[in-house]
């Protein structure tokens, strides 16, 4: 069991295409690609890359209730396919949507509900069949995992009766066709293959002897690679000689170490923990991270893409375009959580983009 000051870090890995024939996800699931599953209290969004202006493929869907929350909450990143806007910052936008148990089976009801009452319940208490993400310290968070077979809701957007008098003109019916799109963007949004995500604690990976021999062999390709003696593997701890790779990166160096035993990992989740980065980070970075926009209090780091997620990001229109290259992504969200029932609309939190030093070792 960790110390109470040890960090929990969470391990996402890939766990199979999520078919669409066989499988309905829903906001329970932790995916990767396809289109979010929205709670059915949130309206639809359609973010924009900052850049140029397209709008943003999904990248990435996870279900993170907060440990003594009622809430249920997701968090959804989304990025821009296009070549030019690859591993920018500005061209990342994660959103965070909550909501309580009764808020959805109020939207499930086919008739009119009473009125919903709050009840302290946990998000997670009738989820148990889900794959825990929770921490079990105070302010820490848990996932669920992916849970394959779910009931989606589908909110439709009703039409107005026409109005009684003159005609429209054609703006006019051309404006109020716009305003009921709820946001939906009718351009051609890019769509990643969709996979299920599964985790498992970073430290169950440490002390088996198959994995330590395994990550020892993938230790010793990556030294003879980049020309860098990075040492033994003792277990979980950090016993390594410090020396630049190829790259000149102390940084890159030691990010490599610590994902050693797991490679293959997408994402890493530690609510409030440290972030792994992947190149030197700028000296100011906690005033690069903004404040919240909803609150104006602080952010907290939560979780960050891995670079083996890259290629896994396949459009479904067997394009040949270029798709996503990046190293790390961090996402930072309100270290409150801050939430205003009934809004109805997702709140955005923070990303910071890293570069990979050197994209092809993870392809």
């Amino acid at each position: 069991m960790a110390s109470p000051t040890q960090e929990l870090v969470l391990i996402g890995l890939c766990d199979g295409e999520l078919d669409p024939k066989r499988y309905q996800s829903s906001y329970l699931t932790n995916k990767v690609g396809g289109q979010p599953d929205r709670l059915p209290v949130i309206s639809r969004q359609s973010p924009r890359c900052g850049r140029c202006g397209a709008p943003l493929a999904h990248v990435a869907q996870v279900y993170c209730p907060l440990d003594g929350s009622p809430y249920h909450r997701n968090l959804h990143l989304f990025a821009c396919p296009g070549a030019e806007c690859s591993g920018r910052s500005e061209s990342w936008r994660v959103l965070r949507s909550q909501c309580l148990e009764t808020e959805v089976a109020a939207a499930q009801k086919p008739s009119r509900p009473a009125p919903a009452q709050e009840a302290p319940l946990s998000a997670t208490d009738w989820c148990e069949a889900a794959d825990d993400w929770g921490m079990k310290e105070e302010g820490d968070d848990g996932w669920g995992g992916g849970v394959k077979k779910d009931s989606q809701v589908q909110e439709q957007a009703s039409v107005p009766e026409a109005e009684e008098g003159p005609a429209l003109s054609e703006m006019d019916v051309s404006s109020r066709l716009h305003d009921l799109s709820l946001g939906e963007s009718h351009e051609d949004v890019s769509v990643f293959r969709p996979f299920f995500i599964s985790v498992v604690e970073e430290s169950d990976l440490c002390g088996e002897d198959d994995d330590l021999e395994h990550a020892q062999e993938l230790l010793r390709e990556y030294e003879r690679r980049e020309g860098v003696v990075v040492g033994e593997l003792d277990g979980c701890e950090e016993s390594y000689e410090k020396t630049r790779a190829r790259h000149g990166d102390g940084v890159f160096s030691g990010f490599m170490k610590k994902i050693s035993l797991c490679p293959q990992q997408i994402l890493r989740y530690c609510r409030g923990g440290k972030p792994l980065f992947i190149s030197e980070p700028p000296s100011n970075m906690a005033q690069v991270v903004s404040v919240c926009g909803s609150c104006g209090g602080s952010r907290t780091f939560e979780l960050q893409l891995m670079p083996a997620l890259v290629s896994l990001l396949q459009r479904t229109d067997s394009s040949t375009e270029t798709e996503l290259e990046f190293g790390t992504v961090l996402v930072y969200t309100c270290t409150k959580s801050c939430w205003t029932a009934g809004s109805g609309s997702a709140v955005e939190e923070f990303c910071f983009v890293q570069a990979d030093p050197d994209q092809q070792l993870f392809k």
